[in-house]
């Protein structure tokens, strides 16, 4: 497919280093939207990509558990205005079952899943613009109602508890005019989601970006699959 025409949109990705938030960059910057995506360790195929996009892609040096960092990178961003926001960073740490997982583990896990973006998203909010979209990358796995099968429950567990706390921000900020998404992307071949899942993000992506484009405007919070459909709490 061709490259869109460059327009006047911009997209911060938080966490667009290597799996879906690199596609999720580079699929923005091909429908020609202008992207910011932050790293923790610059260089590496993120800046290729950048380099290749001559200018329609930058890079920003971030560690999202760091409040620090996520201040400092709100004050190199003062008067950009945004039209997504979208945190992407997310870590597993494998399959064991909870008895079993140690308390630093989890408080690891927790930090990174579920308080580091909604801290993000609070530092950062007053940047996008007040019909711009604010979106984090959630997952299937954090549907209680979808729980029906074993495994990775520190990760599920994570998840659910990134979709409540961003319940109580979309509570908190209804009023503010931005959309409020929580993205489930399916299960695809990355390094947190194995490399024999069904998906190829090149293929599932583009599909996000589509919900993404559709959903602008929408008013309150969602929770929707690839294809545009509510994933249940």
């Amino acid at each position: 497919m061709k490259e869109r025409p460059v327009s006047d949109r911009q997209a911060l990705i938080i966490g667009a280093s290597q799996g879906l938030g690199l596609i999720l960059a580079d699929e923005l910057a091909r429908r020609g939207w202008r992207v910011i995506a932050t790293t923790r360790r610059l260089g590496g195929e993120l800046q290729d990509r950048a380099d290749a996009w001559n200018g329609m892609l930058e890079v920003e040096s971030l560690e999202m558990t760091s409040a620090e960092q996520v201040t400092a990178l709100r004050d190199r961003l003062d008067g950009h205005r945004l039209d997504l926001l979208f945190v992407n960073a997310a870590i597993d740490r494998g399959d064991l079952p909870i008895n079993e997982v140690p308390t630093e583990m989890f408080t690891e896990v927790m930090v990174t899943n579920a308080l580091s973006p909604l801290r993000t998203l609070e530092a950062l909010r007053d940047l996008v613009a007040p019909a711009g979209t604010v979106a984090v990358m959630s997952s299937e796995q954090g549907s209680i109602s979808r729980n029906t099968e074993d495994g990775y429950e520190l990760y599920k567990a994570s998840k659910t508890a990134l979709n409540q706390l961003m319940r109580s921000y979309a509570t908190r900020h209804a009023d503010d005019g931005h959309t409020k998404l929580l993205i489930d992307p399916g299960h695809n071949q990355t390094r947190l989601g194995g490399f024999d899942a069904p998906l190829i993000p090149q293929e599932s992506i583009p599909a996000v970006v589509d919900v993404l484009e559709a959903q602008a405007g929408a008013p309150g919070l969602q929770f929707l699959d690839r294809h545009g459909e509510t994933v249940p709490w």
